[in-house]
Order: C-alpha cells, then sequence, then structure tokens
C-alpha cells in the first residue's frame, strides 16, 4: 500500500509497465495454410466449371445426320433452318418446337446439298432459311470452348503456385535490406518541429546545432569545424527522444530514416551488417539526411563480458555500425542519431570521439516543462472554463512527457464517456491517478470489516506523512480500489526534486510502515496489505546502505549498483564482497527499518484519537481530499504543512 515517493497504495500493488509494440509479420505457419486453402479452393472451382460444362455438352439439341433432315424437309415437318457455317439448326413444327442440328458438306450451298438429296423446290420453299455469316475466329472459339474454360483455370493454378514459389525466392534475395521508417521533409503530416516539443530546452540547444549543419554545412567546414557525426540521445523512457530526433530533421527540412536497433539482430550470421551498410548506402544517396536508431543497447551493448547472450550476429552487426560511422565524411552531410535509456551498457567504441562523441541528456520535466507539454496536448482538446493546466502540472512531479500525453487522453475518454463535449478540471484530476495507479475499480465492494482495515491503513500513512518534517504533504487519501490497490494515499511535494536526503528517506521509511503499524496497533493482527509496503521500504533501507553511502557503520562505500550489482570495468559481478560484509549489510538494513518504526509508531501512539478520527470519515466518506484532511490535522492539533515550511 505505500510508495516511498509519492503514492500509497493497497494490498499487491505493482509498478505498471508499458508495452510497446508493432504489429508482426504473418508466422510462417499461417502462410503455409493459407497457401494450402487457397490450392484447394482452385481444385474445388476447377471440378465445378468441369462439371457444368459437361452438363452442359448433355443438354444440347440432338445432333441428326443431313439424310434425315432431308427426309424432314419432304415430310413437312420443319419449319426453319439457321445456316452458321456448316452447322444447322432446324428448327419443327411440333408442340414443343423442338430444335435439332446437323452438318452440310463444306464449301457448297445448302440448297445444292438438299437438292442432292431428293428434296424439292416447293418443299424447300415452306421452309424459312436464315444464313450467318461466320468468322474464322469465332469457329475456332466455339470449337474449342468446351476445353478453354478447363486450360484456363489450370494456368491460372500453376502461375498462381509458381508466384508463391518467386516471392519466396524473392524474399530470400532482399533478405539483407534494412527496412527503415523514412518520413519525407514534405509530409506535413508527419513533420515535427521544436515547438511541438515543450521543455528539453537545453537539448534543443545542442540539437539546434546539427540543424545549422545540415542547412548551411559550408559555414562550418570554410572555418575548419566538424559537425559531430553522431548524437546520442540519453533519458527516461517518455521523456521525447524520438520526437526530439524527428524535430531535427523537420527543422532542418532533411529525410528522416528511422529503425529499431532490435531489427538488425537476425538468427542468421551477417544478415544485421547487410542491413546496416544497405540503410547507410540509402542515407547517404538521399544526403543530406538524418538516421534515427531507436534502443540502439539493442545491438550496441558492451562486447566480449557474455552480457545478452554473447551473440555473434549482435556482434558483427556493432562492428558494421563502428565501421560505418568511421567512414562517414563530413561533406556527406549524414547524422547518425541514436537513443537509449541504457547508456552504462553500450560499448566505448560507440561513444569515442567520431562516433557518438555528442551525448544529450533528456530530463524528465519540472512543473514548468510539464505545463508547456499538456498546452501542445491540449490544442485539439476542447476544455471547459475551469481547467486550469498549471494545477495539473504541480500535481504530476516525476511525469513523463508520454505520461502527461496519456492523462490528456483519459480525459478526454471520461468526458466523452459521459457525453459531455469539453473536459473539465475534475477529468484532468481523476485522470492523474487512473495514469499512477489504474481505474478505479467500484465493483471490488470491500466487507465491512476489510473496509474498516483499509481505512485506518491509510490514515496509518497519512498520519505519519503528516507529523514527519521530512515527508511530502498528503494531497488526498481514498479507500476506493483502485488497479490493485485497495486503498491509495497521495503524496505530492511542493516543489520538484532532483535530490533526495538521507532524512528523507527516513521519514519515508516511515511513512511507508504506518499503515503496517496502524493495523497492528488498532486491530492486534496484521494482514497481507502492506505486502507492497514492506517490498518497497526494505528496498529502499538496502539501497541507502550499499548505494548511497548513508549509514554511518558502513561509511561512503558503493558496495552495490543497479539491480543489486557491483560495476568492474565494462562487466558486473553479482555480489563481489564477503560474508561478513553482507550480514553487517542486513543488520543496517534492520536497524535502520526499526528506528523508522519506533517513530512511526510513536507518532500513531501519540495521536490516536486522531487516527480513529480520519479512520472514520474514510469510511463514512470512501475519499478526503487535502482541505477536507487538513481540516482533520487542525482539529486532531498537527499544523498542515505550507509550502513555505517545506523549502
Amino acid at each position: 500500500m505505500a510508495d516511498p515517493k509519492n503514492t500509497k497504495q493497497g494490498s499487491g500493488e505493482q509498478k505498471k509497465g508499458r508495452k510497446q509494440g508493432r504489429l508482426p509479420n504473418m508466422p510462417k505457419k499461417q502462410g503455409f495454410w493459407l497457401n494450402f486453402s487457397s490450392s484447394i479452393i482452385m481444385l474445388v472451382l476447377l471440378a465445378i466449371t468441369y462439371s457444368y460444362l459437361v452438363t452442359s455438352q448433355e443438354q444440347q439439341p440432338k445432333n441428326i445426320p443431313i439424310s434425315q433432315l432431308a427426309q424432314d424437309i419432304s415430310a413437312g415437318k420443319i419449319t426453319s433452318i439457321n445456316v452458321d457455317g456448316d452447322a444447322l439448326t432446324a428448327t419443327y413444327n411440333d408442340a414443343s418446337s423442338t430444335v435439332k442440328v446437323s452438318k452440310k458438306e463444306p464449301e457448297i450451298a445448302l440448297s445444292q446439298t438438299l437438292y442432292n438429296y431428293g428434296v424439292s423446290t416447293t418443299s424447300l420453299d415452306r421452309v424459312a432459311i436464315d444464313i450467318q455469316q461466320q468468322s474464322q475466329f469465332m469457329y475456332w472459339l466455339g470449337l474449342l470452348s468446351p476445353f478453354l474454360g478447363s486450360i484456363l483455370l489450370i494456368g491460372f493454378f500453376v502461375w498462381y503456385l509458381s508466384r508463391q514459389v518467386r516471392g519466396a525466392g524473392m524474399q530470400a534475395f532482399s533478405f539483407g535490406q534494412s527496412r527503415p521508417r523514412v518520413t519525407e521533409p514534405g509530409d506535413e503530416k508527419q513533420r515535427v518541429l521544436f515547438k511541438d516539443v515543450a521543455g528539453a530546452k537545453e537539448a534543443k540547444e545542442e540539437l539546434k546545432e546539427i540543424v545549422d549543419f545540415l542547412k548551411n554545412p559550408k559555414k562550418f567546414l570554410d572555418i575548419g569545424a566538424r559537425i559531430p557525426k553522431g548524437i546520442l540521445l540519453m533519458g527516461a523512457p517518455g521523456t521525447g527522444k524520438t520526437l526530439l530526433a524527428r524535430a531535427v530533421a523537420g527543422e532542418a527540412g532533411v529525410p528522416f530514416f528511422s529503425i529499431s536497433g532490435s531489427e538488425f539482430v537476425e538468427m542468421f550470421v551477417g544478415v544485421g551488417a547487410s542491413r546496416v551498410r544497405d540503410l547507410f548506402a540509402t542515407a547517404k544517396a538521399a544526403a543530406p539526411a538524418i538516421i534515427f536508431v531507436d534502443e540502439i543497447d539493442a545491438v550496441g551493448r558492451v562486447r566480449g563480458t557474455g552480457v545478452g547472450g554473447g551473440n555473434d550476429e549482435r556482434e558483427q552487426t556493432l562492428n558494421q555500425i563502428l565501421v560505418e560511422m568511421d567512414g562517414f565524411e563530413p561533406n556527406e552531410k549524414v547524422i547518425v542519431m541514436a537513443a537509449t535509456n541504457r547508456p552504462d551498457v553500450l560499448d566505448p567504441a560507440l561513444l569515442r570521439p567520431g562516433r557518438f562523441d555528442r551525448r544529450v541528456t533528456i530530463d524528465l520535466p519540472d512543473r514548468e516543462d510539464r505545463f508547456g507539454i499538456l498546452q501542445i496536448h491540449a490544442r485539439k482538446k476542447p476544455l471547459a472554463e475551469d481547467v486550469n493546466l498549471e494545477v495539473v502540472a504541480e500535481r504530476t512531479p516525476g511525469f513523463s512527457g508520454a505520461d502527461l500525453y496519456s492523462l490528456m487522453n483519459e480525459a478526454a475518454i471520461l468526458a466523452a464517456r459521459e457525453d459531455r463535449k469539453k473536459v473539465s478540471q475534475y477529468d484532468l484530476i481523476r485522470s492523474i491517478e487512473k495514469v499512477m495507479l489504474g481505474p478505479e475499480r467500484r465493483s471490488h465492494v470491500l466487507s465491512v470489516a476489510e473496509k474498516k482495515i483499509t481505512a485506518y491503513h491509510e490514515a496509518g500513512h497519512a498520519l505519519v506523512a503528516s507529523v514527519l518534517p521530512h515527508a511530502d504533504p498528503v494531497h488526498k487519501i481514498s479507500i476506493i480500489s483502485r488497479g490493485r490497490a485497495a486503498g491509495y494515499t497521495l503524496k505530492l511535494p511542493f516543489d520538484d526534486k532532483k535530490m533526495q536526503s538521507k532524512k528523507e528517506f527516513l521519514d519515508d521509511i516511515a511513512v511507508s510502515l504506518g499503515g503496517y503499524l496502524a493495523e497492528e496497533l488498532v486491530f492486534g493482527d496484521v494482514t497481507t496489505g502492506p505486502s507492497n509496503d514492506l517490498q518497497v521500504l526494505s528496498a529502499l533501507a538496502r539501497d541507502m546502505v550499499v548505494r548511497y553511502g548513508m549509514s554511518e557503520k558502513m561509511g561512503p562505500m558503493a558496495l552495490e549498483g543497479e539491480g543489486g550489482r557491483v560495476m568492474f570495468g565494462h562487466g558486473v559481478e553479482p555480489h563481489a564482497h564477503s560474508e561478513k560484509i553482507e550480514s553487517d549489510i542486513d543488520a543496517e538494513v534492520k536497524r535502520i527499518v526499526d528506528e523508522a518504526r519506533n517513530k512511526a509508531q510513536n507518532i500513531l501512539e501519540t495521536h490516536r484519537v486522531l487516527l480513529d478520527s480520519i479512520a472514520g470519515e474514510l469510511i463514512e466518506k470512501e475519499t478526503l481530499e487535502r482541505e477536507d484532511f487538513e481540516k482533520l490535522l487542525i482539529a486532531g492539533g498537527v499544523v498542515p504543512k505550507k509550502k513555505e515550511a517545506n523549502v
């Protein structure tokens, strides 16, 4: 339920991850079944057509010899004869107007043929004879028509199969080609400018030099200056690295070739290197241009350490990137940009002068930058009169640009869901909590006992945070389930923090224990609710000892790196210290947690009446905003925190 920084959440809450992905190509197995089904359908159509032709042949008029036709004419049974070349179609004068066909001798007139068979002129005059002129083409077409449909279907079937085989062969030949996404400078829909990117002032100043070089390289070359060949954008996920790279291309008006680092790596050795060569050749042909490699750490990790699986294909791809970048000349006007949130794992050869020698760090936006980002995302959204984006920016410390985009989008969705035409301030405030914690679960109804336990749990967090001087002030308390949390306490600092002190960490640990101790104090028992709180505070206490040097006993030593590992050169070693040091670390972590426990327990026992008051209000209203909570604090003898007191 407790988070050491901003939010105290209910049982089992875990950090929310974000996924980004593309639509995968059709699997090979699915393509096989598609071709197989198509072939079966072709065969069925062929069988149906053949059956139709055979049936139609069986229903053709009866064929009679010319001698029989002559006898029927003499007997007066025939009313008309249609002559089409050598083919004769006779219509009888019976009740059903029977039609029979016959053939005359070629190149002999019909009258002469009938006269030879004994038909008199009088009998012939009673028959209407219609002679049609038939072309040679129609003659042969009529002759071949019973077989032509079958031949065409078989030919189409053979062509279709050969096309599939040819496509597979062409795909094999194009396997080594890169497939970058290209944004042309004239594409107004995809074009991004610096004015579309709020915040990151220092990063934009660094990148304006690149824009100037792409527009006017002569000014730099005449004075002997060489613009950096590679620019590495470093920052947390969602801070706008890709957006800034696109803005450089948009400002310079040059083609933008973007590709992910993972797209170079295949199971076949040499394919990645081939794609790198193809990508750089394409960009040189379109120069001036920008190549952007997103998540370059997928192929740019340190070589020779076994990290990343020791993939030979990945290392060959990295070698090819190094060769291509080292081969660039200043007058080629091709700039390579890359983005990563793990610069510590990149190979030193990538970062040496002449390659990615310009490194631009993009931090999380501060309050002013968040306000600018919110204004950009609010351009196409109708806002109500009560909307105050400055308040939203103040309540979103630690949010990245992607988080703020999601916040504005969620607010618009909430307004549309309730059939309103404008986004209100209430929608934005709800969206903050939705992005941080997840959607409300109104259907997740707690029992009376669980509701009371949750109320005291969150009241414990809020009370301890309000009394301790270095804890962030409480903005909201709720026992409505949201995401995986049964309840939460929202704590936000008055000002953005770039660093945190030891005193702040110690108070955060005590606040995290507030829910656990409140349950123990009131009910004489504890539940599974504080499980996430205990995990968070334990990790924070250990980091104080092994990473930040905040332990008096262990001293100013970094015993572990990120993820509980010690860094050696460019590799990593897990827990490379003695068992005694490990035992001392555990003892120090326990001491820190015990001191924080005593501090929080003393606060709860001293202000037990206020704890009951806060929990009672939560049980009744389910949610307490900052104003209502501060009234309870004042009534209980606790002075609410003000901005001046936190400076």
